[in-house]
């Protein structure tokens, strides 16, 4: 039987036209990724090239070229006139992500867990304020805002205003994160254990429900820090250079007759650098988060 099972295995394992059509496809897989690196990674090296850049290299040489002489003149330029938006964003996005975050995972644990009649009907309007874009509601949203400013909240202004908009804007994507994510990975058996044991609604949730949330927190955290710090089109129309976000600072220092291009470049690299090292050191994490049910 055993000799049997190695002739029929034989002719598929060393075949050779089998071989070749395996290597010729490993191949064809590794061309097509190194083609789509050097497609993603030739606008960074421009950027980081040009970031090193002095004057002279800028208006005479190519923007391929490496700089004659290294200059870190365009980098201190750049983080001299950032770093006050950068703080800013930095509280921006911090605040606009926990805020949403736990907002979402409390309408989440809601719809999942506590049925109530018109549940499917709210959820649905819920995620109806997903697909809105921001275009569509921008001058209706400004004139609201300007209105509160008038009648007593004059405090919201600048990165409260922001804070604000990102906080409510990213109410429906977290609650679908959640709400999937407690239908999936919190038993009901365990609900009605607690509710048998006299627990009500938000004591259920500080007890069992919340400390199971760990996966489903950092994909909404990562997704919502990334959404509030690059974004510009709420930034452009709510606030203004003297008190909006790093996108904003950005757009300034890209201004003007006669620009610096070195800093315009090593600003790029600045203000993108929080989202990236948010992804490199917690890529993993969000990834699992994602299998662990949250977008089931």
């Amino acid at each position: 039987m055993t000799a049997a099972v190695e002739a029929l295995e034989a002719p598929t394992t060393s075949d050779p036209h089998r071989r070749r059509g395996v290597s010729a496809m490993k191949t064809l897989q590794f061309v097509l990724l190194l083609l789509f690196a050097v497609v993603v990674l030739t606008p960074l090296y421009v950027v980081l090239v040009t970031s090193f850049k002095g004057g002279a290299d800028v208006g005479s040489a190519t923007a391929w070229n490496l700089p004659t002489v290294f200059s870190t003149d365009g980098w201190a330029s750049a983080i001299s006139r950032l770093a006050p938006a950068l703080g800013r964003s930095l509280v921006l996005a911090l605040s606009a992500a926990v805020l949403s975050s736990i907002l979402g995972s409390l309408n989440g644990y809601v719809f999942a867990k506590w049925k109530f009649p018109g549940a499917d009907v709210v959820f649905t309007a819920f995620l109806f304020g997903m697909f809105i874009p921001y275009q569509a509601v921008m001058i209706p949203l400004q004139k609201m805002l300007l209105e509160l400013q008038t009648h007593g909240f004059s405090w919201i202004d600048g990165i409260p205003k922001l804070i604000l908009v990102h906080t409510i804007y990213g109410i429906p994507i977290c609650t679908l994160i959640f709400r999937n994510y407690y239908a999936t990975a919190v038993p009901n058996e365990i609900l009605e254990a607690a509710r048998v044991d006299g627990a009500g609604m938000l004591r259920t949730y500080v007890s069992i429900v919340l400390p199971v949330s760990i996966p489903g927190f950092v994909v909404t955290l990562i997704w919502q820090f990334t959404s509030a710090w690059n974004d510009f089109l709420f930034a452009l129309f709510l606030t203004s250079p003297r008190n909006g976000p790093v996108t904003y600072a950005l757009q300034e220092l890209a201004g003007g007759q006669n620009p610096d291009y070195p800093a315009i470049m090593a600003g790029v690299l600045v203000a993108s650098l929080p989202t990236l090292l948010v992804y490199i050191l917690l890529g993993r994490y969000f990834i699992s988060g994602l299998m662990s049910g949250s977008v089931k």
